[in-house]
């Protein structure tokens, strides 16, 4: 396992569960279900245990979560400590597409980010503002550095990241993440063009030199 770790950024690690063949969405990018009860549970836990959960503007528009802590008792644990009863939910969307009607708005207590770049439509980042606080990092797409440094001045020390496959990439590619959990459901899925665990554009070359975990 190489050692990301970077005083200057939180410590990351991404949770995820796909099917026997790599997938985490069918063909349509639609949520299906790969994992069970207890693994619900344990995903619960871990958000449960961290400052801020991440996803990235694929995953807020096909799934729409809300990233909240669903245990009472999780919840009230977190309260106890001093703690908003859920983590900081964080989008990283370079053009401010997220709808403000999105669940992680209407659903759950806590503080949400909505990192942008310098060339999201203004008119719509002055909307998410009136429900999330605006973070610009990037010139045309969101800068990953740049926001996890932000992340850490926040008090965010401990992020997870729960999708999409592009952002995995760009966050492993950059030599972000820490640590990587994984679910392999017993189903099949299969298309050429459904998402696996990371896509983007991969390695190239005849030695990858992208980083290993």
């Amino acid at each position: 396992m190489s050692d990301t770790r970077n005083p200057e950024k939180p410590f990351v690690f991404i949770n995820a569960a796909m099917s026997a063949d790599g997938k985490i969405a069918t063909v349509e990018r639609r949520q299906t279900r790969i994992s069970g009860r207890s693994d619900f549970d344990r995903v619960d836990e871990l958000r449960a245990n961290s400052d801020g959960v991440m996803v990235g503007i694929g995953t807020m528009l096909s799934d729409n979560p809300s990233l909240t802590v669903k245990s009472n008792e999780r919840r009230e644990k977190r309260r106890s400590r001093g703690l908003e009863e859920n983590p900081v939910r964080i989008v990283v969307d370079s053009m401010a597409r997220t709808p403000v009607d999105a669940d992680i708005f209407r659903k759950g207590g806590g503080k949400r980010i909505i990192a942008v770049s310098e060339s999201a439509p203004q008119e719509k980042v002055d909307r998410l503002s009136e429900q999330a606080e605006i973070i610009i990092a990037g010139e045309k797409s969101v800068d990953l550095g740049k926001l996890l440094a932000e992340l850490k001045n926040r008090g965010i020390n401990r992020l997870m990241v729960e999708g999409g496959a592009t952002l995995n990439w760009k966050l492993i590619s950059g030599g972000f993440v820490d640590e990587m959990y994984t679910f392999i459901g017993n189903i099949i899925i299969g298309g050429t063009n459904a998402p696996t665990l990371v896509d983007g554009e991969g390695c190239t070359g005849e030695f990858c030199t992208t980083p290993c975990l």
